[in-house]
């Protein structure tokens, strides 16, 4: 279908065929923007002609160290200036980016690093004794470079190779190898989706390409954007920003640590126009104190997702001067993938009503295919009334390949030919979604995923309890947090301080209860915890 009678000669070639990969936007900025600001963090400041360089040496220097095509280069990292390198220089050299959560537990860094078989750690010196816990127990650790971040004030440790020792090492000129197939690997986040195991989410460079050229669209972007890094780059590769910026001319702004501070230093005197972030960070500006608020004169377009934000938050944080525009996705859509698009049928709306539109989880971005609400079991869309519910399902180019080493989980993601979320909502007659509640109890605390299954292993494991069940208990800072709800075993001592330190001990700080509350759980006939009933329990506290 779609071809001329005679095609004779009409074939692909180095001229007119090229695989989509975000290398290029760099290669291209280093040319036409060369000499314009593309990283700055404090005093640092880089052109685009020294980034382009700075990640030749790392794709050399890594290539001097054993990477070869298809190996794994982790990163336990923040938001700094060698992390954004990182996103180019790996796949520059024909590795693949695997970015670390940096708040995880030793143990799940540690399955992370084996599962994905990463040969390169690049370790910032504040995460080494997290590095070198997770590497102890492996067989065939990845070497350790230490990233040492001075401009933070982090003095090397000087027991590894530095960062900047290895880029000293390679080859400015080095020829980037840019992929023959655009379905080639990128880069492998892990998520912990819905269990408490992490899923190795593969990216392709078509779809890292086709989202910045999307994102900038959706964005309401223009040339030379001044980008602040907010979404941790360990956190869909920070939405795939990293790669966008260079499309544009744009100039990323690393900030270590989010403060409110650090914000409204970073668009007062750093002029950041853009920033995407969980709600949380919407409620650390809210309440950010008088010292800490620095005038500024531009509207700065935010993208906020993770938990839905509530109205109230985004009537309150207009006024001081943001625009937001609630977006969606996953990690296995490249970041976000919907976007609560603002048109003119809208502009009538004041107060509460605006900010409840605004809340909605909105449509599909110009790079996804399809996106809907679909009944599971039918695989048919549910009607369009604003109250029938069904389960978001994505298609198109923004879907990842699947899941590293994982048929199974990957077969049953793509059953009938569509992505499952998991997430359950419902939608307009217009076509806007809204998100109703999460499928299989995730809780989202911060912008991050919360496995309750993982969390109430965990709790099960406590001499004095019976039973137990991880619900979401709404919080005006983290948007939700863990609520952990406990049977005890007959004759038990209880004391809600000492199991939430047990907890501590053996999870990630945002995975660990909040709360415990010890009470008979709700159960079917057939014992099966109710959790619906156990979430309005918990809420109506």
């Amino acid at each position: 279908m779609g071809w001329l009678s005679d095609e004779t000669g009409l074939d692909k070639c180095a001229a007119n065929h090229v695989a989509l990969t975000p290398l290029s936007h760099l290669r291209r900025a280093a040319d036409i923007f060369a000499t314009r600001e593309a990283l700055v963090q404090g005093a640092t400041r880089r052109t685009y002609a020294e980034y382009a360089e700075r990640v030749s040496r790392l794709a050399s220097g890594l290539r001097l160290r054993g990477v070869m095509p298809g190996d794994v280069v982790s990163t336990l990292m923040p938001n700094i200036a060698p992390h954004a390198e990182a996103h180019f220089g790996v796949p520059a050299c024909g590795g693949v980016l695997n970015a670390i959560n940096t708040r995880l537990d030793v143990e799940t860094v540690r399955y992370i690093l084996d599962h994905s078989g990463a040969k390169i750690l690049l370790a910032d010196t504040d995460f080494l004794d997290l590095a070198r816990a997770a590497c102890a127990a492996l067989e065939h650790p990845p070497e350790i470079i230490e990233v040492a971040d001075r401009e933070s004030g982090f003095a090397p440790s000087g027991d590894f190779t530095e960062y900047e020792e290895l880029l000293a090492a390679g080859d400015p000129g080095f020829d980037w190898i840019m992929p023959e197939d655009e379905w080639e690997s990128l880069a492998l986040n892990y998520t912990s989706g819905t269990t408490g195991k992490p899923k190795g989410v593969v990216y392709h460079h078509r779809g890292a390409y086709l989202s910045t050229l999307s994102q900038p669209v959706s964005w309401r972007m223009t040339l030379f954007p001044r980008y602040l890094t907010i979404v941790p780059m360990f956190h869909c590769n920070a939405w795939c920003h990293p790669w966008m910026l260079p499309v544009l001319g744009g100039t990323m702004i690393c900030l270590r640590d989010v403060t409110a501070e650090g914000i409204y230093r970073a668009i007062s005197i750093d002029g950041a126009t853009h920033f995407g972030g969980a709600p949380i960070v919407l409620q650390t500006i809210i309440n950010a104190p008088d010292e800490a608020r620095l005038p500024f004169d531009h509207v700065v377009e935010v993208f906020t997702a993770g938990a839905p934000p509530p109205a109230a938050t985004l009537a309150a944080i207009e006024p001081l001067g943001f625009n937001v525009t609630q977006v969606y996705g996953l990690t296995e859509t490249y970041g976000p993938d919907a976007e609560c698009l603002w048109h003119s049928g809208f502009d009538t709306l004041q107060g509460d009503d605006r900010a409840e539109v605004k809340a909605r989880t909105g449509i599909a971005m110009p790079f996804m295919e399809g996106l809907c609400v679909m009944d599971s079991d039918k695989m048919q869309p549910v009607p369009r009334d604003g109250a029938s519910l069904g389960e978001i399902m994505h298609r198109g180019n923004g879907v990842m390949k699947g899941y590293f080493r994982n048929p199974e989980a990957t077969a049953e993601a793509f059953r009938g030919g569509w992505f499952h979320s998991g997430d359950i909502a419902f939608q307009h007659p217009d076509g806007y979604i809204k998100i109703a509640d999460r499928a299989k109890d995730i809780i989202i605390s911060g912008g991050e995923n919360v496995s309750s299954v993982e969390v109430e292993g965990v709790l099960m494991k406590h001499p004095s309890v019976a039973l137990a069940a991880v619900v979401a208990l709404p919080d005006e800072k983290w948007g939700e947090v863990p609520c952990a709800c406990i049977e005890l075993k007959p004759g038990a001592e209880f004391s809600e301080a000492a199991l939430i330190a047990f907890c501590r001990e053996r999870l990630a700080g945002f995975k660990t209860p909040k709360r415990v509350l010890v009470m008979e759980l709700p159960k079917t006939s057939t014992g099966k915890i109710q959790k619906f009933d156990l979430r309005a329990k918990v809420r109506a506290m």
